[in-house]
């Protein structure tokens, strides 16, 4: 098989596969609306004595939540990150779905302005982003891909 046959194969299992989750992913009888997920109590809601975090921290975590995904990626990798990595970050214009994980099959897509594809000069780059991807995300099941500014595929990793 050629190299794109087996690309395009993989790119219908992988849409199969995320099919058959979304179909499992609901309540079981699908005639119920309601939630059936558990609440936090009451102390977990209002920051009781037990989680309680001083106010800079909640403003901290505002501004985060506020932040687009690739605002909060570039700012955990500019504060822990390596300098090459830093230099890395630098290129990301997009990231798109580490904001919901569910542990089963999670992917995220991190968009740079790197050119020329899987032969370019972001395929090194593209390792190093994957790599901070995984430090800044955890998953049990997660996949990142990076792309070019055309959305050419520069590399992948777990996270």
């Amino acid at each position: 098989m050629g190299m794109k046959t087996k690309i395009a194969l993989g790119a219908v299992v992988g849409i199969a596969v995320i099919g058959a989750l979304s179909a499992n992913a609901g309540d079981g009888d699908g005639d119920a609306k309601s939630d059936n997920r558990t609440s936090a109590s009451a102390g977990e809601k209002t920051g009781g004595a037990s989680g309680a975090k001083p106010a800079e921290d909640k403003a901290d975590d505002k501004a985060e939540e506020k932040a687009s995904q690739a605002e909060q990626f570039k700012a955990f990798v500019q504060k822990n990150g390596t300098p090459k990595e830093k230099d890395a970050v630098s290129h990301v214009t997009k990231v798109q779905g580490a904001d919901e994980q569910n542990d089963i099959l999670d992917a995220a897509d991190v968009y740079t302005d790197f050119t020329g594809g899987i032969m370019g000069e972001g395929t090194g780059p593209a390792k190093l982003l994957a790599s901070a991807f995984a430090d800044w995300k955890d998953s049990e099941n997660g996949l990142v891909t990076i792309y070019d500014a055309d959305g050419e595929l520069l590399g992948n990793g777990q996270f």
